[in-house]
């Protein structure tokens, strides 16, 4: 009876686990072992060039290789939309562990072949298999998901981020793995979700609607609901899917500069782009790339600096895992408002604690901002129809992996200029982004795409569609039984 709700869960679970997971655990990762690694760093300097490495060379060796991880991503965000196109979605996916399996071999061995440079690459590779994933990931998830789910399946995105996370500070306990002779062992652990997702998810159904609008395969398409919904009979989903088809036949798969040039989704287009780049320069990576620097410098006891980022950990998973059951019930927006809010608040009390030393305040802030974490990627779903999805997802991606690039090469410097005072930085960016939210975002939550061009027809200076005339040219040329034309709301009544 339940076997459908198992094969969605199974999709978002295994899916998420070498995807979102593996980004998340790279997050946090470097964090622990950051002393050692500097300490490697610099005796391979000396080994090589008879001199110890140079302050200002450290920082920017550190700081590149922190941050090429976004470059990476990047790279992977700009691939992503080829891949998909031959692979589909979940093909993708299980192509993208080969480049996980390959970074977690030359992380780990770097040491021992006392190569820097392989670190480097390592980060670089980790971070094209992140870009591709986080772009993936969410379309995979939206397109086999029931709309009256969606956002709850989409938040297995950001749970799976934060367990990478939380995971990659339990392992980088001194206790564990964040010692002086067994901090390469850390980078080891990213093949494992990789080689689980290799097990389980050539087993379950591709996407319906990459099988149907682009493949033609209505067998597979047919089979694919079936095994999602738990039903034999999903006529009426392909019927929806097969008319979106229709009225796409004359716009095709749009290219990015026909998504920027479009007026119809222009507004859509700017919502997305500012809140991914407030999603990555509100200060949140910088807290997982550099916690434990920054709490050092706050003047934290060396042996209890590793147990208050794992707090901060366990509680931002607790926050996301509580997200993802009321977002169906509150709403994308309301969550996105008040995370951004919320971290301008802790954000604020953060630069006056840290200098009290006030661990709690790092909680608390982390607690807030989690309520957003994961949106940004449903909402890249939601606010654009099939044709514009690939190109939407990887402006969002760029835009994400730019801004993450920024705040990793970055904030070590801005650290050192503005000392405490260097979350001010980021306080504006909530600020300015809550605004812009409140002010231009809908809520999108159970609403058709149709419904979604509606709210947005306004603003885009468009005429609301009603419907447009290739949804016009589908309906009547497809009337019901009682030879009434069927409700434009009916196309997306499952997804």
């Amino acid at each position: 009876k339940n076997n459908h709700l198992t094969c969605l869960l199974s999709a978002a679970f295994f899916g998420a686990l070498g995807s979102s997971f593996i980004y998340g655990y790279n997050l946090s990762v470097v964090n622990a072992p950051a002393l050692f690694i500097k300490a490697f760093y610099n005796t391979t300097w000396i080994e090589r060039y008879g001199e110890p490495l140079a302050a200002e060379t450290a920082t920017l060796l550190w700081s590149v290789t922190v941050s090429i991880f976004a470059i990476g991503g990047l790279l992977g965000a700009l691939a992503v939309s080829i891949i998909l196109k031959v692979l589909g979605r979940k093909g993708t996916l299980l192509l993208n562990n080969i480049f996980a399996v390959i970074a977690a071999l030359l992380l780990t061995l770097g040491e021992r072949a006392k190569s820097f440079e392989m670190l480097i690459i390592g980060r670089l590779i980790i971070g094209v298999n992140s870009g591709i994933a986080l772009s993936a990931l969410p379309m995979y998830l939206g397109e086999i998901t029931p709309r009256h789910i969606r956002g709850s399946i989409g938040q297995f995105n950001s749970i799976l981020i934060c367990l990478g996370v939380f995971m990659g500070q339990v392992l980088g306990l001194p206790e564990l793995l964040g010692q002086e002779s067994r901090w390469s062992y850390l980078f080891s652990f990213l093949a494992l979700p990789a080689i689980l997702q290799l097990c389980v998810l050539p087993f379950l159904p591709e996407s319906p609607r990459y099988l149907l609008i682009e493949r033609r395969d209505e067998a597979g398409a047919e089979r694919a609901f079936q095994r999602f919904l738990g039903k034999k009979d999903v006529s009426q989903e392909l019927e929806e899917v097969h008319a979106e088809a229709r009225a796409q036949e004359n716009l095709h798969t749009a290219s990015v500069l026909q998504l920027l040039r479009s007026p119809g989704v222009r507004w859509q287009l700017i919502t997305i782009i500012i809140t991914m780049a407030c999603y990555q320069l509100c200060g949140l990576n910088a807290i997982w790339y550099y916690t434990n620097g920054i709490l050092r410098e706050a003047g934290f006891a060396e042996n209890i600096i590793p147990y208050i980022t794992l707090s901060t950990g366990a509680i931002e998973t607790l926050a996301a895992i509580i997200s993802g059951l009321v977002i169906e019930r509150i709403g994308r927006r309301p969550l996105l408002i008040f995370g951004f809010s919320a971290m301008a608040v802790f954000f604020s009390l953060l630069t006056v604690f840290l200098n009290f030393q006030a661990s709690h305040s790092f909680s608390s802030l982390l607690t807030s901002s989690q309520t957003h974490c994961g949106i940004p990627f449903v909402l890249t779903g939601e606010l654009f129809e099939q044709s514009f999805r690939p190109a939407a997802f990887m402006i969002a991606g760029t835009v994400n992996w730019l801004s993450n690039f920024a705040v990793g090469l970055l904030f070590p410097f801005i650290q050192e200029t503005l000392q405490s005072f260097a979350f001010l930085v980021f306080v504006v960016v909530c600020v300015l982004g809550a605004i812009y939210l409140f002010v231009v975002l809908p809520e999108t939550k159970n609403k058709t795409f149709m419904d979604i061009s509606k709210s947005f027809a306004k603003i885009n200076k468009i005429p609301a569609p009603s419907p447009s005339n290739e949804m016009e040219l589908v309906l009547s040329s497809k009337p019901d039984m009682n030879g009434r034309v069927q409700d434009i709301a009916k196309m997306e009544s499952s997804f």
